[in-house]
Protein backbone atom coordinates (compact mmCIF):
# COMPACT_ATOMS: atom_id res chain seq x y z
CA UNK A 1 0.00 0.00 0.00
CA UNK A 2 1.45 3.40 -0.85
CA UNK A 3 1.57 6.08 1.82
CA UNK A 4 0.01 9.45 1.21
CA UNK A 5 1.00 12.80 2.66
CA UNK A 6 -2.00 14.88 3.74
CA UNK A 7 -1.38 18.64 3.63
CA UNK A 8 -3.24 21.73 4.79
CA UNK A 9 -4.85 21.89 1.32
CA UNK A 10 -6.44 18.47 1.94
CA UNK A 11 -7.90 19.72 5.23
CA UNK A 12 -9.20 22.89 3.57
CA UNK A 13 -10.85 20.76 0.86
CA UNK A 14 -12.66 18.77 3.58
CA UNK A 15 -13.81 22.02 5.20
CA UNK A 16 -14.90 23.43 1.84
CA UNK A 17 -17.09 20.34 1.26
CA UNK A 18 -18.68 20.96 4.65
CA UNK A 19 -17.30 17.71 6.10
CA UNK A 20 -15.86 17.51 9.60
CA UNK A 21 -13.55 14.51 9.22
CA UNK A 22 -10.45 13.65 7.21
CA UNK A 23 -9.99 9.89 7.01
CA UNK A 24 -6.40 8.74 6.48
CA UNK A 25 -5.04 5.27 5.78
CA UNK A 26 -2.66 3.39 8.10
CA UNK A 27 0.86 4.70 7.54
CA UNK A 28 -0.29 7.94 5.88
CA UNK A 29 1.45 11.12 7.00
CA UNK A 30 -0.36 14.26 8.10
CA UNK A 31 1.81 17.36 8.02
CA UNK A 32 2.09 19.60 11.07
CA UNK A 33 0.46 22.47 9.18
CA UNK A 34 -2.42 20.18 8.18
CA UNK A 35 -2.93 19.24 11.84
CA UNK A 36 -2.95 22.92 12.85
CA UNK A 37 -5.46 23.84 10.13
CA UNK A 38 -7.65 20.86 11.10
CA UNK A 39 -7.64 22.00 14.72
CA UNK A 40 -8.47 25.58 13.72
CA UNK A 41 -11.31 24.44 11.43
CA UNK A 42 -12.72 21.78 13.75
CA UNK A 43 -11.80 18.94 11.37
CA UNK A 44 -11.21 15.55 13.02
CA UNK A 45 -8.40 13.40 11.57
CA UNK A 46 -9.24 9.69 11.77
CA UNK A 47 -7.08 6.73 10.76
CA UNK A 48 -8.95 3.94 8.96
CA UNK A 49 -8.39 0.51 10.48
CA UNK A 50 -5.88 -1.69 8.64
CA UNK A 51 -7.36 -4.45 6.52
CA UNK A 52 -5.98 -7.81 5.45
CA UNK A 53 -3.57 -7.32 2.57
CA UNK A 54 -2.33 -3.90 3.65
CA UNK A 55 1.48 -3.84 3.37
CA UNK A 56 4.11 -1.15 3.77
CA UNK A 57 5.65 -1.65 0.32
CA UNK A 58 9.15 -2.36 1.66
CA UNK A 59 11.42 -4.20 -0.75
CA UNK A 60 14.87 -5.69 -0.18
CA UNK A 61 17.72 -6.95 -2.33
CA UNK A 62 19.59 -5.42 -5.25
CA UNK A 63 23.15 -4.13 -5.50
CA UNK A 64 22.70 -1.75 -2.55
CA UNK A 65 20.06 -1.90 0.17
CA UNK A 66 17.01 0.27 -0.31
CA UNK A 67 16.87 3.39 1.79
CA UNK A 68 13.46 3.79 3.42
CA UNK A 69 13.00 6.87 5.57
CA UNK A 70 9.64 6.75 7.32
CA UNK A 71 7.81 9.91 8.32
CA UNK A 72 10.48 12.27 7.02
CA UNK A 73 7.93 15.06 6.71
CA UNK A 74 7.26 14.86 10.44
CA UNK A 75 10.81 14.86 11.82
CA UNK A 76 12.59 17.94 13.13
CA UNK A 77 14.81 19.68 10.60
CA UNK A 78 18.24 21.07 11.48
CA UNK A 79 19.27 24.72 11.13
CA UNK A 80 20.77 25.48 7.71
CA UNK A 81 24.56 25.02 8.03
CA UNK A 82 25.45 28.12 5.97
CA UNK A 83 25.14 31.64 7.40
CA UNK A 84 22.73 33.40 5.04
CA UNK A 85 23.05 36.75 6.88
CA UNK A 86 19.27 36.75 7.31
CA UNK A 87 18.64 36.19 11.03
CA UNK A 88 14.88 36.71 10.63
CA UNK A 89 14.58 33.94 8.00
CA UNK A 90 14.41 30.45 9.49
CA UNK A 91 15.92 27.94 7.02
CA UNK A 92 16.11 24.29 8.05
CA UNK A 93 16.96 21.01 6.37
CA UNK A 94 17.54 17.33 6.84
CA UNK A 95 19.57 15.21 4.40
CA UNK A 96 17.95 11.75 4.23
CA UNK A 97 19.82 10.14 1.32
CA UNK A 98 23.54 10.77 0.80
CA UNK A 99 26.51 9.15 -0.90
CA UNK A 100 27.05 7.26 2.37
CA UNK A 101 23.99 5.24 1.38
CA UNK A 102 25.70 4.14 -1.86
CA UNK A 103 23.70 6.47 -4.08
CA UNK A 104 25.01 8.80 -6.79
CA UNK A 105 22.30 11.33 -5.87
CA UNK A 106 21.13 12.84 -2.60
CA UNK A 107 17.77 13.88 -1.16
CA UNK A 108 16.46 15.79 1.80
CA UNK A 109 13.76 18.04 3.14
CA UNK A 110 14.09 21.81 3.52
CA UNK A 111 11.82 24.44 5.03
CA UNK A 112 11.88 28.21 4.66
CA UNK A 113 10.11 30.95 6.57
CA UNK A 114 9.25 34.27 4.92
CA UNK A 115 12.14 35.68 2.92
CA UNK A 116 14.63 34.70 0.26
CA UNK A 117 18.31 34.01 -0.23
CA UNK A 118 20.61 33.63 -3.26
CA UNK A 119 22.25 30.33 -4.16
CA UNK A 120 24.36 29.05 -7.05
CA UNK A 121 23.97 25.37 -7.91
CA UNK A 122 27.06 23.34 -8.83
CA UNK A 123 24.74 20.35 -9.28
CA UNK A 124 21.35 19.49 -10.78
CA UNK A 125 18.43 19.72 -8.36
CA UNK A 126 14.74 18.87 -8.37
CA UNK A 127 12.34 20.30 -5.79
CA UNK A 128 8.99 18.71 -4.90
CA UNK A 129 6.82 21.13 -2.91
CA UNK A 130 5.21 19.47 0.13
CA UNK A 131 3.59 22.50 1.75
CA UNK A 132 3.39 26.24 1.33
CA UNK A 133 4.68 28.22 -1.63
CA UNK A 134 8.24 27.97 -2.95
CA UNK A 135 9.61 30.67 -5.26
CA UNK A 136 12.67 29.85 -7.38
CA UNK A 137 13.88 32.89 -9.30
CA UNK A 138 16.67 33.37 -11.85
CA UNK A 139 17.67 36.57 -13.64
CA UNK A 140 15.07 35.84 -16.33
CA UNK A 141 12.50 33.43 -14.86
CA UNK A 142 10.42 32.71 -11.80
CA UNK A 143 8.74 29.43 -10.88
CA UNK A 144 6.19 29.39 -8.08
CA UNK A 145 5.71 25.91 -6.67
CA UNK A 146 2.71 24.88 -4.60
CA UNK A 147 1.99 21.50 -2.95
CA UNK A 148 2.49 18.72 -5.47
CA UNK A 149 4.51 20.86 -7.91
CA UNK A 150 7.97 19.94 -9.17
CA UNK A 151 10.67 22.47 -10.12
CA UNK A 152 13.87 21.32 -11.88
CA UNK A 153 16.93 23.57 -11.56
CA UNK A 154 19.90 22.81 -13.85
CA UNK A 155 23.51 22.80 -12.74
CA UNK A 156 25.18 26.21 -12.93
CA UNK A 157 22.00 28.19 -12.19
CA UNK A 158 22.20 31.26 -9.98
CA UNK A 159 18.84 31.36 -8.22
CA UNK A 160 16.99 32.80 -5.29
CA UNK A 161 15.13 30.43 -2.96
CA UNK A 162 12.19 32.24 -1.40
CA UNK A 163 8.70 32.18 0.01
CA UNK A 164 6.18 34.87 0.96
CA UNK A 165 5.24 32.95 4.11
CA UNK A 166 6.43 29.35 4.48
CA UNK A 167 7.50 26.43 2.29
CA UNK A 168 8.57 22.85 2.86
CA UNK A 169 9.95 20.78 0.01
CA UNK A 170 11.82 17.62 -0.87
CA UNK A 171 15.01 18.19 -2.83
CA UNK A 172 16.94 15.68 -4.90
CA UNK A 173 20.46 16.57 -6.07
CA UNK A 174 22.87 15.01 -8.54
CA UNK A 175 25.64 14.31 -7.85
CA UNK A 176 25.24 13.42 -4.18
CA UNK A 177 28.63 14.91 -3.21
CA UNK A 178 28.07 18.27 -4.87
CA UNK A 179 29.76 20.23 -2.07
CA UNK A 180 33.08 18.38 -2.22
Amino acid sequence: MSRRVHTADDVLAVAHRGDTELVVMPGDLVTPLARDVASDRGIRITERAAERGDVDGSVGGGPAPLRHVSGVNLVALNPFPVDLHRPDMDVRLLDVVTSEHGMPMAAGVMSLRAGSFPWTLDYDEVEYVIEGELHITTATQQAIGRPGDVIAVPKGSSITFGTPSWAKFLYVTYPADWSS
